[in-house]
């Protein structure tokens, strides 16, 4: 099982249709995956699962569940500010430490309006998921200009479609 992790709490977001298209892809090569969305985070999760309040949560236990199951991560991250959304940080601050990403494996796609995939955000996340201890896959999709290269369900654009393969059998094999 590979967890499709949506960095993004937005609902309806793009990151969610690349989640699908992902999970589509992976389904053809005879893998099973889980989307994990963000944008079904308790509202409140910063004050009732974080720090003192670190698992009396049951909602937010819930994706610590699935996070201790999971082996595999898809992590699609959108451009915010020059770097990933902030609930994605907050979403590993509130699970366990250190070991709910310890000894994983995960992939890492950037999205971004701008030409530049989410690069620098993707750098950042890299660091984090290291000091974690997990294992991120080499091949770094980094998709710009998704307007003009993403309908809302394919990838109109041969280059990125032909990447985003590679890098699923690279995960399933990893």
């Amino acid at each position: 099982m590979i967890g499709i992790i949506i960095g993004t709490n937005r609902h309806n977001s793009v990151s969610r249709k690349v989640g699908i298209y992902y999970q589509n892809l992976l389904k053809i090569l005879g893998q099973e995956s889980q989307i994990i969305d963000l944008a079904d985070l308790p509202e409140d999760f910063t004050f009732s699962a974080l720090y003192h309040n670190s698992g009396k949560n049951q909602d937010f236990n819930s994706f610590q569940k699935i996070i201790d199951e999971t082996q595999k991560f898809v992590f699609i991250v959108p451009e915010y500010n020059g770097s990933f959304p902030g609930v994605l940080k907050t979403f590993f601050d509130g699970l366990r430490y250190p070991d709910s990403f310890n000894n994983k494996k995960a992939a890492l796609v950037g999205i971004s309006a701008g030409v530049l995939g989410n690069a620098v955000g993707l750098g950042h996340l890299n660091d984090i998921l290291s000091y974690m201890g997990t294992d991120v896959l080499g091949l770094r999709m980094k998709l710009g200009n998704m307007k003009a290269h993403f309908n809302g369900e394919e990838f109109t654009f041969d280059v990125y479609r032909n990447f985003i393969e590679k890098q699923a059998k690279a995960l399933v094999a990893f």
